[in-house]
């Protein structure tokens, strides 16, 4: 049989919180949450924004006082509301009401003798313009007159008219929770994201190590700009421009390979198949892919599939913005007719809006092969049976829609139907839509589902759109939506778009269930995780639920298997439980193998058949590699 890929764990971070145990999915449907989850999320979420700390047993805030976990939401709910989702951007980004920059000046000399000053004789330029007239007045100070005009630049602040973003939590600092040395931002969120994974599978990571060959285990992730802030590329391409030294590590730490090398080099110590794959808004679904492909056949059992991006640059924004792709101050005015922009309203999917606001985050899902689940014991948390991916054609502007996404969702719509039947889709399926908030996504995307549900005799498609609340974080985007689908198998409660006062006119809702609130929603057997990414980069996946995954388990495995498993998984449940409860008062314990465990290369032992890698108990198998004929007969 193919292997199905299970998800077996997910964890990470974005605006709304931390993924495992559907924390950030909680924040976003809080108002309909009962007590006891309510109290849980606002406790996991106040930790997280170290607000409060657990100490002796206790839970402490910065005031020194003792609270308990139903005192949080009183105390600093306010707070923790307000520091999370989408909201302005905060200064330790950078300020958004007066951004730096360089500004143009061209002096001229209001007299004969021209324009003169004196400077250290090291600051010269190199070579010295012809106009200039150098003096020495001192060994190491010179006097410059310049004969009629120069032009400098100096620094300068603008009101930048991008103003919010979703980000993480206020007060979350992956920094502080393992020694980062100076690392960008998008890989400490890397760090802190594949632990939260790894643990939220409540399985022995060096048992499922062992329990497979040393290549049988993948890593697939990405960034799409790479680290962008000043401990990568971003210090790499201002620091000289900005009279600053350019250091060893922000080259190689920007590479947008980087949260690929660190899961591997810093977290599982895999020496498996490593991946990245690049597909703009589409890139956690291109890994995803690859995942699955290699589950599928048989090459991979146990996938880590990731996507980072912390990109709240002033370049990364001013880039976007110049495109009239980001929603900006004027426009949210004019749409509210007021003189105040709501910065917790910026994205609006579907909606009348004016363009999408931008988020980071990172997410990390676990997946494995549908034996070696049922013999560990994993929890089943859904299953991905298919990616599809395919281009627009030719393109006259190349971050225009065009027919590829039709392609992708038609396919995981049949797919769908051809495996649970058409009751199922028509009646407990629902999208996570890409959703990214301009006028122009909101009339295309709309119009493929509408399509795509009358060729299905699908009425009254439940539809979600994550970005209203964490933003576009552009590479894990998908992994925003990915969470979101988990969270709703596990609480059936369907996120509306509630930054939104009514669906546009020109939105294509005939078929669809767009709602502005959260609502019950019941037991949903498939989830579609659509994205649409610039230059045509298209995929959507089929994502079954946990009560469809074990029906399709019982098909393949039967009962008798199944028993055996239940045994395994209640131990699981328990040791995720124990993860969930240390988590939510804080205590992560980060993965971070910095030397810690390296392979002595000299140990390894090979022959024709087989080659041994110290602290690895299978060896990797070096026959059955031919897939062609032996012409060597």
């Amino acid at each position: 049989m193919t292997a199905l890929p299970i998800i077996v764990g997910m964890g990470g971070i974005n605006a709304a919180g931390r993924t495992s145990f559907h924390q950030g999915y909680r924040r976003i449907i809080l108002d309909k949450l009962d007590g006891a989850a309510r109290e849980e999320t606002f406790l996991g979420l106040a930790t997280l924004m170290n607000l409060v700390s657990f100490e002796e047993g206790k839970l402490v805030t910065h005031d020194g006082e003792v609270v308990s976990a139903r005192d949080i939401e009183k105390k600093l709910g306010e707070q923790i509301i307000a520091g999370t989702l989408i909201r302005k951007i905060e200064k330790n980004h950078f300020d958004v009401d007066a951004t730096h920059w360089q500004q143009k000046l061209t002096i001229t000399a209001n007299n004969s003798e021209g324009i003169s000053f004196t400077c250290r004789k090291r600051d010269l330029p190199t070579p010295v313009p012809s106009s200039w007239i150098v003096e020495e007045v001192e060994p190491k100070t010179v006097k410059v007159r310049v004969p009629e005009q120069l032009e400098i630049k100096h620094d300068s602040y603008r009101d930048n008219p991008i103003k919010a973003a979703g980000q993480l939590p206020t007060g979350f600092e992956p920094a502080n929770m393992y020694n980062s040395r100076y690392q960008p931002r998008g890989l400490q969120a890397t760090i802190f994201s594949a632990t939260d994974a790894i643990k939220s599978t409540g399985l022995d990571w060096e048992l499922v190590i062992n329990s497979v060959r040393p290549d049988e285990i993948g890593t697939y992730s990405a960034s799409v700009a790479g680290q962008m802030d000043a401990e990568g590329l971003g210090g790499l391409i201002r620091n000289r421009l900005k009279g600053d030294r350019v250091s060893t590590k922000q080259l190689a730490l920007g590479l947008n390979t980087m949260s690929t090398d660190f899961i591997n080099a810093y977290v599982t110590g895999s020496v498996g198949t490593t991946f990245t794959s690049t597909g703009a808004c589409a890139t956690f679904l291109y890994n995803l892919r690859a995942a699955v492909n290699d589950i599928q056949a048989g090459r991979t059992r146990v996938a880590v599939v990731a996507s980072v991006e912390c990109a709240l640059t002033p370049e990364v924004i001013e880039g976007f913005g110049n495109m009239g792709a980001l929603a900006n101050e004027e426009g949210l005015k004019k749409l509210d007719n007021s003189d105040v922009a709501d910065h917790r309203r910026t994205s609006r999917p579907f909606g009348e809006n004016c363009g999408f606001t931008i988020g980071e985050g990172a997410q990390v899902a676990i997946l494995m092969d549908d034996k070696l689940a049922l013999e560990l014991g994993a929890q089943v948390m859904g299953s991905v049976v298919d990616v599809f991916v395919n281009a627009d054609g030719v393109k006259k502007s190349i971050t225009a829609p065009g027919p590829g996404n039709y392609i992708t969702m038609a396919k995981s719509v049949a797919l769908a139907q051809q495996i649970v039947g058409s009751e199922s889709l028509q009646k407990r399926s629902f999208i996570l839509a890409h959703g990214s908030s301009t006028p122009q996504n909101r009339v295309t995307e709309s119009a493929i589902y509408h399509k795509v549900a009358e060729a299905f005799s699908i009425e009254g498609w439940k539809l979600a759109a994550p970005k209203a609340f964490v933003g576009h974080t552009i590479a894990p985007a998908s992994g925003d939506q990915l969470a979101i689908a988990l969270g709703v198998f596990s609480h059936n409660i369907m996120p509306g778009i509630t930054t939104i006062d009514k669906v546009a006119d020109d939105v294509w809702n005939e078929h669809l269930d767009i709602r502005t609130e959260h609502y019950d929603c019941g037991e949903m057997d498939v989830a579609f995780i659509n994205s649409k990414g610039f230059g045509g980069n298209n995929a959507t996946a089929t994502v079954f639920s946990p009560n469809v995954t074990h029906k399709l388990l019982s098909k393949r495995h039967g009962e008798e298997r199944l028993e055996s498993y239940s045994e395994k998984l209640a131990q699981t449940i328990a040791r995720q439980q124990t993860y969930r409860e240390s988590a939510d008062l804080g205590q992560y314990e980060l993965i971070y193998r910095f030397g810690n465990g390296m392979i002595d290369e000299s140990g390894l032992e090979i022959d024709q058949n087989e080659l041994h890698i110290p602290g690895f108990e299978q060896a990797i198998s070096l026959s059955g590699l031919n897939q062609y004929q032996d012409i060597s007969k």
